[in-house]
C-alpha cells in the first residue's frame, strides 16, 4: 500500500467518525504521525476539496467534494439503480419505508431509501452505515455470504447499539442459520429502540449475495402477527424479483423463494 494515501484515508475516516472538526495535533495523535506530515496531508486534501478548514477554530472537517464522490458512487451502483422501482413497489405494498443496502466491511451502507407512502415527515437515510449484526439487512447478507466471509463477520467485533443488540457468536450464528432456512432476516430493536426491520438478500448474475432489501418501521407494526408474515412474503418476493433483474440464476435466490 502507498503510505501517504493510506494516511489520507485515515484522516478522512477520523473526521467522519470522531469529527466533525479536528485539529492537526488531534489528528497527529490519533494517527500516530508527526504533525508536519498531517499538516501536509491536510493541505493536499483541502486543495482537492476533500476537507475544509474552519476559519474560527482552524480545525478541519470533511469537504464538499466528498458529496460529489458519494453521489457518483450511488449513480454507478447497479443494485441501487435496479432497486429503485422495486423498492417503491414494496413501500406501497407494505405501507412502510424500504431500505436497500450493500455490505462495506462489517457495516451495511444504505444506498436507497423509499419513503413510507403516508405523508408524514421522514428523514432520508441514504448514506447511513449500520453495523451488520444490528440490522436485518446485515443479517440477510451475512447468512448467504460465503462461509469464510460469514466466519470473519462472526469472529469480528459485534457492535452494541441497544440492549437488544445480539453480541454472542453462537446465538448470532444460530440466527443466521434460521435466516438461510426461511429466506429473510428480522431485526427487533437492535439498532434503535422501537424500530424493527424485515429484510431479504439480493443476488447478482454470478449468484453471489450483493446486498439486501427490507422494510423498516416501528416494532409494533412490523413484528406483530399477521403483519410479520405478510411483510416477510412481500420482502422475499421483492428480493427475488430484484435478483432476477440483476441476472441472478434461479438457484442463487433459493433463500428468497418463499
Amino acid at each position: 500500500m502507498v503510505q501517504a494515501v493510506q494516511r489520507a484515508v485515515q484522516i478522512l475516516r477520523e473526521l467522519a467518525v470522531t469529527g466533525p472538526r479536528l485539529g492537526v495535533t488531534e489528528l497527529a495523535e490519533r494517527l500516530g504521525v508527526a504533525k508536519p506530515t498531517v499538516h501536509a496531508l491536510l493541505r493536499t486534501l483541502e486543495a482537492e476539496g476533500m476537507v475544509v478548514q474552519d476559519r474560527d477554530s482552524s480545525k478541519y472537517q470533511l469537504g464538499p467534494y466528498l458529496v460529489h464522490l458519494g453521489n457518483s458512487y450511488l449513480d454507478t451502483q447497479e443494485l441501487r439503480s435496479r432497486a429503485l422501482t422495486w423498492a417503491d413497489l414494496l413501500a406501497r405494498r407494505a405501507g412502510e419505508a424500504v431500505w436497500v443496502a450493500v455490505p462495506t466491511g462489517d457495516h451495511m451502507l444504505v444506498v436507497h431509501h423509499a419513503f413510507r407512502p403516508e405523508g408524514t415527515v421522514q428523514i432520508l437515510e441514504v448514506g447511513a452505515s449500520i453495523p451488520w449484526n444490528t440490522c436485518a439487512l446485515g443479517k440477510a447478507v451475512a447468512a448467504f455470504a460465503p462461509d469464510e466471509e460469514r466466519e470473519r463477520l462472526l469472529s469480528g467485533e459485534l457492535t452494541v447499539l441497544t440492549g437488544a443488540s445480539i453480541t454472542g457468536r453462537e446465538p448470532l450464528a444460530a440466527q443466521l442459520a434460521q435466516v438461510r432456512a426461511q429466506g429473510y432476516a428480522l431485526e427487533d430493536q437492535e439498532s434503535a429502540i422501537g424500530d424493527a426491520g424485515v429484510a431479504a438478500p439480493v443476488f447478482d448474475r454470478s449468484g453471489a449475495v450483493v446486498g439486501a432489501i427490507g422494510v423498516v418501521g416501528p416494532v409494533e407494526r412490523l413484528l406483530a402477527e399477521p403483519a410479520r408474515q405478510e411483510l416477510a412474503v412481500a420482502v422475499r418476493e421483492t428480493a427475488r424479483n430484484l435478483s432476477r433483474d440483476l441476472g441472478a440464476p434461479r438457484g442463487a435466490a433459493r433463500g428468497t423463494a418463499g
